[in-house]
Order: structure tokens, then C-alpha cells, then sequence
């Protein structure tokens, strides 16, 4: 297994966020890493810029459309190109909003589909050969929803559901040098300017939580680590990181 301290980690999304929470936890560990983002330039600059600052030339970063499935080859190649390997894949970029029955267009699942599942499908199979190599591993960022789907959110939660499938599969696919698993996140972090979120929203979520609060993106952060770093016997597995939420549903 791949146990050195200084991997190589592309991360889709990683410029805000949970995703950024991400990127700066394993560059912590030592890793340098290659974030992505598609319109958020200023986030991924700062965000490159301050990680540089703490360990000179660990991050860089790269701009691409994940629907657009002709790019997703130029994120691993220019990975590689840039940092001379590839050890850790993170698909952590995502859109989500709600989509009601009798309402859903070609677009949301184009947009819902495209960045959940279909960029996670075709960036592995571009980073396969990398990630085999280097006995390297993947983390999908699914959803807590996906046993228990939230009414309004049909697209959303069919494209997690099938992120969830995709997690199992490409571990019996590119087993044993690649290992594959999945982090579930719970209540870490509000939508951005979705007034459906109000604070009654947000304090029954809460009262449904066993641990009676909400989570930070640095506790997915946390268990993306651990996965990386600390389990090289487990694959194929989906870590629940929701403070029980998903039991009290």
C-alpha cells in the first residue's frame, strides 16, 4: 500500500467550503495537492496562495468544467505534469438543489447528474492508471440522504444514490492496488442563500441530531484524512459523518 506522507491529491471543488476544509486538512498531513474549481478563481487563488505560504510550491491549482467530460483527463494529466505523480482522487464537487416532480427539466439533471456521477465516472477512469500504479485511493463525497431521500430533492438524490453504487463497484474494479470509499456527510455546513434553510429549518435538523448540533466541514475533512491516511484495510465503504442524524430520520 501507498504509505508515504507526501502524496499527490486532485480534489474537485476544492476551493470552498468543504471541499477547501478538505484540501487544507490533508495538506496538513504533508500532502500536496491540486485544487480544482470551475467559477470560484478568487477562493482557489487565496486559498493557493495561503497553503504556498505555509509550505512553498504544495498547492496548485486548475480550472475546468466538470460537465464537460473532454477536460476531466486534462485534470489528472496536468496533475501529474505539475507534481510528478498522482496518489489520492477526491470527488468532492457538486451542485444541489431541489427538483419536485413536475418540474424537473433536462437541464437539472443534466447539471444534477453530470456533476455527482457522471464527472466522478470519467474522472476515474482518466486517473485509473495513476491512482493503480501508485496504489493510490478515491473518496466520494456522497450524502446522508441517499438511504433516506429528502421529499423536493429527486435528481439530487438519484445522482447521490448512484455515487454511493459507483463507491462499491469501483472497489471491486480497481481492487487491490486502488481502494475506493465514500464519505456521508450530515448537518456540517448550510446551502449558501437557499431561504428554505431558516433557522425553524435549522433547529429541527438540529433536535434531530443525537449530538444536538451541527457539524463543521473540517469533521469531513477529518474523516477524509482518516481514510486516506489511517485505513489501508478498508474499501468500498461509506462513512457516515452526520452526528446520528441519519438515524433519528
Amino acid at each position: 500500500m501507498n504509505t508515504i506522507k507526501h502524496k499527490v491529491v486532485l480534489i474537485t471543488g476544492g476551493a470552498k467550503r468543504v471541499g477547501a476544509a478538505i484540501s487544507k486538512e490533508l495538506h496538513a498531513q504533508g500532502a500536496q495537492v491540486m485544487i480544482h474549481y470551475n467559477t470560484s478563481a478568487a477562493e482557489a487563488r487565496a486559498l493557493q496562495a495561503e497553503l504556498n505560504l505555509l509550505r512553498a510550491n504544495s498547492a496548485a491549482i486548475i480550472q475546468g468544467d466538470l460537465l464537460n467530460i473532454s477536460v476531466l483527463p486534462t485534470l489528472v494529466s496536468e496533475t501529474v505534469k505539475h507534481f510528478g505523480r498522482l496518489d489520492v482522487l477526491i470527488n468532492n464537487a457538486s451542485s444541489y438543489y431541489a427538483t419536485e416532480i413536475g418540474h424537473i427539466n433536462e437541464s437539472n439533471w443534466q447539471d444534477l447528474i453530470g456533476s455527482n456521477l457522471k464527472a466522478p465516472v470519467f474522472l476515474t477512469q482518466a486517473a485509473a492508471a495513476q491512482l493503480r500504479k501508485n496504489h493510490g485511493c478515491i473518496i466520494n463525497i456522497t450524502d446522508m440522504h441517499v438511504d433516506r431521500p429528502k421529499k423536493g430533492y429527486i435528481v439530487y438524490s438519484v445522482a447521490k444514490a448512484g455515487l454511493v453504487t459507483l463507491t462499491k463497484s469501483l472497489a471491486h474494479e480497481l481492487g487491490p492496488e486502488v481502494r475506493v470509499n465514500a464519505v456521508a456527510p450530515g448537518p456540517v455546513q448550510w446551502p449558501e442563500a437557499n431561504p428554505q434553510f431558516d433557522e425553524v429549518y435549522r433547529q429541527r435538523v438540529i433536535n434531530q441530531t443525537l449530538l444536538k448540533r451541527v457539524g463543521e466541514p473540517e469533521d469531513v475533512a477529518k474523516a477524509v484524512k482518516f481514510l486516506v491516511y489511517d485505513a489501508p484495510f478498508i474499501t468500498g465503504h461509506i462513512l457516515a459523518v452526520d452526528g446520528g442524524r441519519s438515524l433519528n430520520l
